[in-house]
C-alpha cells in the first residue's frame, strides 16, 4: 500500500503513516507533535541507548529458542507461566521491526496507518489468547522494580497500543501484558573484570549480572482510537494547539521543555 509519512501534506490521499513514537509525543505535547508534524520543525530526540538494546536483542534470542519448539521458557515456568509459549507467527519477526513499522494496521476511518515495532508476544496454550510483552532495561539501586513513575506511564500506553492494532489485525489479546524487566544493578557482583588474563587484555571479556523482575499488567486500549481521531484533528489545524503544562519533569509537575526555550527566547527578544 504507497503511504506518506514525515511532514504531513493534507491534500495527499495516501494513508499518512502515524508510528507509536509520534503518538506518544501527541499525548505529551501536542503542540510540539503540530509543530515537528505539520510545519516539519525537528527536535532533539533522545540518544539512542545501545546497552538496552542489546538486552533487548539477548532476550529476544532466548525466547526465539522456544519459540521454535513451542515450549515455555524456563524463566516463564518459574513465573507460574508454564501454560505460555513465545508466539509464533510467520509474520512476528517483521513485527518486532520499528524501522519498518512492521506490526501495523490501517485506520480507515482516519486513513492514518498507525503502527511500531514490538518485543514480544506470548501465547496461552489453553484459551490461545495472545499477552503483548515488553523488555526493559536499567541499573536502579531502587528495587523492587515497578511501573511507577511519571515516564512509566508511556510504557503503559506503548503495550495498550500494541494490544489496540493486533486486535484491528483480527487476533484475540488478552488484556495481561508483560514487562521482562532486567536491572543491571546487582549487589552480589563483586565486579566487572574479573578473571581477566593481563597478559591478554585485548581480548578479554568483562562480565554483568542482571536480575530480572517479571511485571504483571492490565493494558487498557480503549483510548487509543479516539488518540487518532484527535491526531487527525490536529494534523488538519491552522494554528498551534498550546504547550502541555505538566507531564515533564522528574515529578511531571513541569510544563513542556520546548515551551520554557520558547518563553526564554521571548524574554530576551530573541526571534522565533
Amino acid at each position: 500500500m504507497a503511504k506518506h509519512w514525515g511532514k504531513y501534506q493534507p491534500d495527499n490521499p495516501q494513508p499518512y503513516l502515524l508510528g507509536r513514537g509520534k503518538m506518544e509525543d501527541f499525548i505529551r505535547c501536542e503542540a510540539c507533535f503540530w509543530m515537528n508534524r505539520v510545519k516539519g520543525i525537528k527536535f532533539k530526540g533522545m540518544p539512542g541507548f545501545t546497552l538496552n538494546a542489546r538486552t533487548d536483542e539477548l532476550l529476544k534470542i532466548d525466547f526465539d529458542k522456544h519459540r521454535e519448539l513451542q515450549t515455555p521458557h524456563p524463566f516463564m515456568v518459574e513465573s507460574d507461566l508454564e501454560d505460555l509459549v513465545p508466539f509464533q507467527h510467520e509474520d512476528f519477526q517483521l513485527w518486532t521491526n520499528a524501522l519498518q513499522f512492521g506490526l501495523q494496521t490501517h485506520h480507515k476511518e482516519t486513513n492514518l496507518i498507525f503502527g511500531g515495532g514490538l518485543d514480544d508476544i506470548w501465547q496461552d496454550t489453553k484459551t490461545k489468547q495472545l499477552h503483548v510483552v515488553e523488555y526493559k532495561s536499567t541499573a536502579t539501586k531502587k528495587t523492587p522494580i515497578t511501573l511507577d513513575g511519571v515516564y512509566k506511564v508511556g510504557y503503559k500506553r506503548q503495550v495498550a497500543m500494541y494490544q489496540w492494532i493486533l486486535r484491528q489485525k483480527g487476533f484475540d489479546v488478552s488484556d495481561m501484558t508483560y514487562f521482562v524487566y532486567v536491572n543491571g544493578y546487582t549487589k552480589a557482583q563483586e565486579g566487572f573484570l574479573e578473571g581477566m588474563d593481563w597478559f591478554d587484555y585485548f581480548y578479554s571479556k568483562g562480565n554483568m549480572e542482571f536480575e530480572i523482575t517479571l511485571i504483571k499488567h492490565i493494558g487498557d486500549d480503549s483510548w487509543v482510537e479516539d488518540t487518532l481521531y484527535r491526531i487527525k484533528e490536529c494534523l488538519h489545524s491552522e494554528v498551534c494547539p498550546e504547550h502541555a503544562k505538566t507531564g515533564f519533569g522528574y515529578k511531571g509537575d513541569k510544563q513542556c521543555e520546548n515551551a520554557e526555550t520558547f518563553e526564554g527566547m521571548k524574554a530576551n527578544n530573541i526571534s522565533l
